[in-house]
């Protein structure tokens, strides 16, 4: 007698069980649940403990990441100067929280969708630009095709976050012509580089020849002058002292007598030769042309 009611009692625990399976549902962080009744819309439950109709009546027909997700994709085109070019884009986008039922209805596939657009969109701004034009302007293109997208896709309940493109590879041997060209604008430059240090070198050399020839001819115009001094002081010493000679005559002999301190100094370096008159007599040609060239004056 006491089997049959423990049976059913069993029976009402094992539905009351797989009701509460079946009623109760729990929702994570950053993501939403769509509920379904009957296979309409019915609400959107956020994150966190949640209730519905059991035994099939209320369903979750998706749970939806709000979290920021990337998809990433390869494009070919051409530039208008007819080069073949390979692009990386990575395109970041999340679910609007405001439309999440559009989200999740009006689009089956959105990292396809937004895959499509983001193709045509390249496609129609790349072949207005050079390659060179393209590399300069790229982060700009990319921003001009995120906010086409972003058009595109605000109406499916999607936002573009960013659009970047991040490898631009042109065809195999613009690549290598690419190369040689920067290669050879290197040598020139090392060679522009080489022919100004050149320049500098000699151009500072000539600086110091010219510095070095002035000082000289300052030192040897200091030089004479210091003798011709002392010449004139000698002449007038002479004179002071009474000797009876004239101007020509004491002129002589102070010229005879720095021939014989020139004689001196070069014996002092016996490794020097100088050819000199070959007697003390020789000087008074040194003394003549002395007198002609101060009589011209």
């Amino acid at each position: 007698m006491f089997i049959i009611p423990l049976i059913i009692l069993a029976v009402i625990l094992l539905i009351l069980i797989l009701s509460l399976s079946t009623l109760v549902f729990v929702v994570k962080q950053q993501t939403v649940a769509i509920v379904e009744r009957f296979g309409k819309y019915q609400f959107t439950a956020g994150p966190g403990f949640h209730l519905k109709l059991p035994w099939g009546i209320d369903r979750i027909a998706a749970r939806i990441q709000l979290r920021l997700l990337q998809n990433e994709m390869t494009v070919e085109t051409k530039t208008s100067d007819n080069v073949f070019v390979t692009m990386n884009i990575a395109t970041q986008y999340r679910v609007n929280e405001n439309s999440i039922k559009d989200a999740y209805y009006k689009l089956m596939n959105p990292g396809e969708q937004i895959k499509s657009y983001i193709e045509d969109a390249l496609r129609s701004a790349v072949p207005k630009l050079t390659l060179d034009e393209l590399f300069e302007k790229k982060d700009e293109i990319a921003l001009e095709v995120q906010h086409q997208v972003a058009e595109e896709m605000e109406t499916y309940g999607y936002i573009i976050v960013k659009t970047l493109i991040t490898r631009v590879e042109p065809d195999l041997e613009v690549k290598q012509s690419m190369n040689e060209i920067n290669a050879a604008q290197r040598k020139r430059d090392a060679a522009q580089m080489l022919a100004n240090a050149d320049k500098i070198k000699i151009v500072t050399a000539a600086e110091a020849d010219a510095e070095k020839d002035r000082l000289r001819g300052v030192g040897i115009a200091g030089q004479r002058k210091a003798i011709i001094d002392g010449l004139a002081q000698q002449i007038a010493e002479m004179k002071n002292t009474g000797v009876n000679l004239s101007e020509e005559q004491i002129m002589s002999v102070l010229i005879v007598n720095q021939y014989l301190d020139t004689l001196n100094q070069f014996a002092e370096h016996g490794n020097s030769t100088i050819f000199l008159p070959a007697g003390a007599a020789g000087s008074e040609d040194i003394r003549t042309q002395i007198i002609s060239a101060l009589k011209a004056k």
